[in-house]
């Protein structure tokens, strides 16, 4: 039987949570430009908390929450206010971690970190991210609209992106 952990992430995961991205950008280009700084991208300084997925020891997900405060964009499609509301970023499972629910789970971590402290939790996604979007519709996530995306992906393109508002408690 396999183990599988979910656990807030520590400075001390990084170098695997890189890793288990590196499988993630190779076989899906997510993210879609891979950052000079993988660490730093899968850590920066805005973030609340940030969870890893463990299977048998080995880290093969990670999830995190920033503030929405920086994500006026997303506040504005989902009708919340920035000071009221996490963003659900940097959701990733290695292809060697899949078929185990490990991002239902990793979301899941994420949603009730928002909830206990009295926020909602939203997120974009690529329109052409299928496996993201049905994962997100089928925990119950509501669509708000649709935009362009402030980042480019390594094409130097300015991706369509939908617009998510997890479900209230």
């Amino acid at each position: 039987m396999q183990v599988i952990e979910i656990r807030p992430r520590t400075d001390a995961d990084l170098p695997a949570a890189v890793d288990a991205l590196r499988a993630v950008h190779l076989a899906d280009h997510y993210p879609g430009a891979w950052p000079a700084e993988p660490a730093a991208w899968l850590a920066p300084p805005d973030e609340v908390r940030a969870w890893v997925a463990e299977l048998d020891g080995a880290v093969v997900g990670g999830v995190a929450l920033v503030p929405g405060a920086t994500h006026t964009q997303l506040a504005e499609a989902v009708g919340v206010a920035a000071d009221r509301l996490l963003v659900l970023s940097r959701l990733f499972v290695a292809p060697a971690g899949r078929g185990h629910g490990l991002a239902r789970r990793l979301v899941g971590a994420a949603v009730d970190e928002a909830r206990s402290r009295g926020l909602r939790v939203a997120l974009d996604v690529k329109e052409e991210s299928s496996a993201a979007i049905a994962l997100y519709e089928s925990l119950g996530w509501t669509p708000h609209g649709t935009g362009v995306a402030t980042w480019r992906t390594q094409d130097g393109r300015h991706p369509a992106i939908r617009f998510y508002l997890a479900p209230e408690a």
